[in-house]
């Protein structure tokens, strides 16, 4: 969304507004005091601010279960501590985030990239296949469906309980502590965790 306003602002300040203003959940007006917050800073501030978004065009996605990277494996992947026998299915790499907080969960992650139906997302949109070729290849004795409780996750937890089930492997669900159509990103530590720990068994 661009920021239409009467002619009050310089060309680069108003720039800014309209590239605030492009991004989710920013208004027109939140956009136009983040930008005069940012105005009010020091220079030091504001480079180390600018730095930061031009690094994030260095960042990649990982080769193995596309979370957010720096290397060609993110540090989850590349961690030998971690349970190797184990993944986490999340729709995005915020969920990933979440659930890193509540220190319940050691194992490794695969990002789908959304869930079936939502968004016009289909399965071919999603990497369902990529999944597949890991838990076939890497060993994994146990997978779990941490879908947001909405109908889309639902949706995309049977379905690919369906791929799955004819690997033999343990396919689990995060216990329904969570609230119905919340979303694990916003969802709190302790009932998140409580979720992990006591994940379930689909049957």
């Amino acid at each position: 969304m661009i920021f239409n306003s009467s002619i009050m602002y310089p060309k680069p300040f108003q720039k800014l507004i309209n590239n605030f203003s492009s991004l989710p959940s920013i208004g027109p007006k939140m956009a136009e005091r983040l930008v005069l917050f940012l105005f009010k800073q020091n220079k030091e501030k504001i480079k180390e601010f600018s730095e930061n978004l031009e690094n994030i065009q260095h960042m990649k996605i990982c080769e193995k279960c596309f979370n957010i990277a720096e290397e060609e494996l993110c540090e989850i992947c590349n961690n030998l501590q971690r349970n190797k026998e184990s993944i986490c299915v999340v729709e995005e790499p915020l969920d990933i985030i979440s659930l890193e907080k509540t220190g319940a969960y050691r194992g490794l992650y695969h990002v789908l990239g959304g869930v079936i139906f939502s968004d016009s997302k289909q399965e071919n949109d999603l990497r369902i296949s990529q999944l597949l070729k890991r838990v076939l290849h890497e060993k994994i004795k146990e997978v779990i469906l941490a879908m947001n409780p909405t109908t889309e996750g639902d949706t995309t937890s049977l379905y690919l309980k369906r791929k799955l089930e004819p690997m033999g492997i343990k396919i689990t669900q995060l216990a329904r502590g969570l609230s119905s159509g919340g979303d694990i990103e916003y969802t709190d530590e302790i009932t998140l965790s409580e979720a992990m720990i006591n994940r379930k068994e689909l049957s």
